[in-house]
């Protein structure tokens, strides 16, 4: 059973999204302002649509914390939806007196390509798609982005530090600097586009602007870095415990990614091996990647399913967004006739705010190889068996 874990509930327009977070160690600080603050930066972002004017999420911790510590008991996350005021009748759990208006029950009938519409009224045996895209919807990140900042809060604790920047958007490849800033996100953030490159970044919002007129959509690439994070974690003995494979894992899940690289990912497979491995050298001021150093970083942090002690360097790629305002060809679900797909309210682009939710997965994926590595009911006992690993694996590296 993983030992950090995670499941969300709740549908897009539903009265509120919940998560059940299991694993936090007791005594680990943690506020309602820690995940407002990541809330928030998932709002953000250059090419969103009328939601985020609507919501404006913040978190209710309705059980497993007190007086602003955890307990160790399972963490209740509460995201009310503010737009649950406009959709009481057709939201509703219990039978509803307008059934025969299909337009009062904002009922679909054209699922959208791209989309969980078709695929998910097939296998669960539904006509209305709305069945399926309300929890199909990527409003049900906003829970998994509470759930993943109690992971940070507790990776934080021990000096790991996870950040993210878009790498490209609607092909427009930024040129980030040479050297990622200590603190990505504060470097990040304040860009619409969440970019590190100004050139790009104007580039970018064109590009999305240029979308919005066409009634079109765009993707992108994130990238993920975590620092701080020491040698050792995952494994390379069974399939199911190498991190790469999990971390893969986790970013796949997030709706619309489509793809995920670790390091240089596909250019390693272009390369010849010279140029893709990573020399390694004694570094002996580096204790959490056991005195050992590496000319390069092309792994992205991790061989043979382990981390090295390098920053972790994962990226992500998601598709344009399905919902289109120039619906492509559908069919009616009732009918089997030819028509143009639904058009739900939606953004252009969402690749800044993708980034934030890849965050909040490598930090949960994260927390749960700590957990495993070191163990530990209380921060304290984590504290202690987290830096006693440090030291034995520091001592590796000293020689002479």
């Amino acid at each position: 059973m993983p030992t950090f874990r995670f499941v969300t509930a709740g549908e897009s327009h539903g009265p509120a999204l919940t998560a059940v977070v299991e694993g936090a160690p007791a005594g680990l600080t943690l506020s309602a302002d820690d995940l407002d603050r990541e809330l928030r930066r998932r709002q953000g972002g250059y090419g969103r649509g009328g939601r985020m004017r609507i919501e404006s999420d913040r978190a209710e911790i309705l059980s497993g914390v007190r007086h602003g510590q955890t307990l160790g008991s399972p963490i209740t996350l509460l995201v009310r939806n503010r737009d649950w005021a406009n959709w009481t009748d057709a939201m509703s759990p219990a039978p509803s007196g307008a059934e025969g208006d299909d337009e009062a029950m904002r009922r679909v009938f054209f699922p959208r390509p791209g989309h969980a519409d078709l695929v998910g009224a097939l296998k669960y045996d539904r006509t209305d798609a709305r069945d399926i895209l309300e929890r199909a919807s990527a409003r049900e990140t906003a829970a998994r982005v509470a759930a993943g900042t109690v992971a940070r809060r507790m990776l934080a604790e021990l000096g790991i530090t996870v950040g993210s920047h878009v790498a490209s958007l609607g092909g427009i490849v930024a040129r980030p600097p040479d050297e990622m800033p200590e603190d990505l996100n504060a470097a990040s953030d304040p860009s619409p586009v969440r970019c590190l490159d100004a050139e790009a970044e104007g580039a970018m919002i064109d590009a999305i602007d240029a979308a919005k007129r066409a009634g079109d959509t765009l993707g992108g690439v994130v990238e993920v870095v975590a620092r701080g994070v020491p040698a050792g974690l995952g494994s390379h003995v069974s399939w199911d415990r190498k991190l790469d494979g999990r971390l893969a894992h986790a970013l796949m899940s997030i709706q619309a990614i489509k793809g995920v690289e670790i390091g240089l990912g596909f250019e390693g497979s272009m390369r010849p091996g010279s140029r893709v491995h990573d020399a390694i050298v004694a570094e002996p001021a580096n204790p959490r990647s056991g005195g050992f150093g590496r000319t390069s970083n092309n792994a992205g942090g991790l061989e043979g399913g382990i981390t090295t002690g390098q920053p972790l360097v994962v990226r992500a790629a998601m598709k344009p967004i399905s919902t289109l305002m120039q619906p492509l060809a559908t069919v009616d679900l009732r009918t089997g006739e030819i028509a143009a797909a639904v058009r739900e309210r939606s953004d252009v682009v969402a690749v800044p705010a993708a980034g934030v939710v890849a965050e909040a997965m490598v930090c949960i994926v994260l927390a749960g190889a700590v957990l495993e590595q070191f163990g530990g009911d209380t921060m304290a006992d984590l504290r202690r068996n987290f830096d006693g690993y440090v030291q034995r694996i520091a001592a590796r590296g000293t020689f002479g």
